[in-house]
């Protein structure tokens, strides 16, 4: 069959790849699954519920809940009756909350938790909009009450209304502040995702009906949702899971691959150093020795002659157990939305575990570049080659123009801000980047760029991704706009430094303790001046502040995504910063 629209994708997976395990999640303790025929019965019902409560085509409808199968089905519902979904982050604020629902004009909502309701009730300031939980809510009629509702209704005038949507259709709205400014509406198509998803299998060229996938980012993202439905159209099976339960996940269903965060893979990392303090005598430097190795890895060019004897021993010791405690079939990660440490993705290929860095945005749904999962084909530190059919070019300044089916039909009601990030069929990324025999390598935001009063221009994202190589340091703000030099806001990794602590014998009670103490600000002194020899003079860290706990969505520091909000952390500590140049 023709893929068009993204509902065709569970269509596709139904006549294809079948699967008695398409979408599954934990409930009491046990691993319940749903069939293709299963979900696709679910969706034809719950579409046809809708339609009885009165949304009609091009209604807008709110979806506020963490990652489970009810999830999705209301989503292809929604896309099946042309009514457009506008999902909300579960982190949302009350205020970006009560924009969204205006401002999309919400009619209907679906909510995952008793705290979520409550929020969407404040957000709506009273207007009439009727809401379903997606999990059991004494409170809220559930999702099942429109799937029962509809198994009555006439699944030929569903197909009518079914065949009449288009590929050019917009299928979803999803609200994007980045790291600054209102948020904005992007308007996806059909065509904008299911050529994301046809792409992506071309480029991954993962097997087709056989993998298992874990399911833990949110839906909410673009990055995830359109995960998803590469794992139907491939014939993946879906697990959903979340951060917290992760390691526990995939102990448990042995996932071929998921998508990730940065983030994520750095706590892996960190559970993975918290081992070797359990260790003594020759199996810890063993084990440090295996490390070592690993994060000097270079995929591209495998161990010969001794070094490969040497990595052998190296994988039976000490990686084959890595790969157990990830499940012991992990094959295949893909990670967005910031930028991955190379020692981190060296560390992965070691194992045995293929890592595709890769770029995007919301508004190109969202894949515009990714590393390909063949050792010979990656580039570590790159955010590889454009998807097949994706155009890149720079502008003269170094912007990152993206052109090709996947880029969005436009910002809802902003019709000025569309016309200025859509140039002559050319997205305007906002994106400072290079590109080296096609892999792409992004080096800063343009909108975040600055000039110290010497007139010389920092790109502050750049410097931040080479100092988290440091295996000292979590989190990192550089800032100097206007000021003589650069400097920088710094969360260490406590988690590490309490271990050099313990072996340099330093005694402390606390993170704000451990953050003011001497040899910890030499140690991170140290460490800047070792990487400052990779900048250019004028963009050395001249001085830095240490902070006592690190950034988070929830206090509004960080994106959704996990971006930076400088503006939210340079008022936040704008004390802390004016005191780096006093007397400067």
């Amino acid at each position: 069959m023709k893929l068009e629209r993204a509902f065709d994708i569970l269509f596709h997976q139904l006549e294809t790849l079948p699967r008695a395990d398409c979408l599954s999640v934990k409930t009491g303790g046990q691993w319940q699954s749903l069939s293709s025929t299963e979900v696709m019965e679910a969706v034809n019902a719950v579409s046809l519920g809708l339609l009885q409560q009165g949304i009609l085509r091009g209604d807008k409808v709110a979806i506020a809940a963490d990652n489970s199968p009810a999830w999705v089905i209301v989503d292809l519902a929604l896309q099946q009756i042309g009514a457009i979904s506008v999902p909300l982050y579960p982190t949302c604020t009350l205020e970006d909350a009560r924009y969204i629902l205006a401002h999309a004009e919400v009619k209907l909502a679906f909510v995952g938790s008793s705290a979520l309701q409550r929020k969407l009730e404040q957000a709506l300031d009273g207007r009439p909009c009727p809401c379903y939980a997606l999990n059991p809510l004494d409170s809220l009629p559930s999702w099942t009450s429109l799937r029962d509702a509809g198994q009555s209704g006439s699944l030929r005038q569903l197909a009518l209304l079914r065949n009449s949507i288009q590929a050019d259709d917009v299928f979803t709205i999803i609200y994007t502040s980045g790291t600054t400014g209102r948020a904005k509406g992007v308007m996806l198509s059909h065509r904008n995702v299911v050529s994301t998803v046809i792409a992506t299998a071309q480029h991954t060229r993962l097997p087709a009906g056989t993998c298992r996938a874990l399911s833990f980012l949110p839906l909410s993202h673009i990055f995830e949702r359109a995960g998803v439905l590469y794992y139907l159209f491939t014939g993946t099976a879906i697990y959903f899971s979340s951060v917290d339960a992760l390691s526990a996940s995939m102990a448990e269903v042995r996932p071929h691959t998921f998508s990730a965060v940065p983030r994520v893979l750095e706590k892996v990392h960190e559970k993975l150093l918290a081992r070797a303090k359990t260790l003594s005598g020759w199996q810890r430097r063993l084990y440090l020795w295996a490390m070592a190795r690993a994060e000097a890895y270079e995929p591209r060019q495998p161990p010969r002659g001794l070094a490969a004897i040497q990595h052998a021993i190296a994988d039976r010791l000490v990686y084959r157990k890595w790969r157990a405690a990830m499940g012991g079939e992990l094959r295949w990660v893909n990670v967005g939305s910031a930028a991955l440490q190379p020692r981190l993705a060296r560390l992965l290929w070691a194992s045995g575990i293929a890592v595709a860095e890769g770029y995007g945005m919301s508004e190109t749904a969202p894949v515009i570049t990714a590393n390909p999962f063949q050792a010979d084909a990656v580039q570590i530190g790159s955010v590889g080659i454009a998807l097949p059919g994706v155009e890149l070019k720079l502008a003269g300044d170094g912007e990152i123009l993206v052109r090709g089916p996947n880029v969005m039909v436009g910002y809802y009601k902003e019709p000025e801000l569309t016309a200025e990030t859509l140039q002559q069929g050319w997205l305007h990324t906002g994106d400072i980047g290079v590109l080296q025999q096609g892999y792409l390598r992004i080096t800063d935001r343009k909108k975040e760029m600055f000039k110290t009063s010497n007139g010389k221009y920092i790109a502050p994202q750049m410097l931040e991704n080479k100092l988290k190589e440091s295996a000292y340091i979590d989190q990192i703000m550089v800032v100097g706009d206007g000021q003589k030099f650069a400097a920088a806001l710094i969360v260490p990794l406590y988690e590490r430094l309490q271990e050099w602590c313990q072996e340099q014998g330093i005694a402390y009670t606390s993170h704000s303790e451990m953050r003011l103490h001497p040899r910890i600000v030499e140690l991170i002194e140290r460490e800047i001046k070792r990487f400052n020899r990779h900048f250019g003079s004028w963009e050395h860290i001249k001085k830095f502040a240490l902070l006592d706990k690190p950034w988070c969505v929830d206090a509004g520091e960080l994106a959704p995504t996990l971006k930076l909000r400088r503006k939210v952390i340079s008022q936040r500590c704008q004390a802390l910063i004016e005191s780096m140049y006093h007397h400067a």
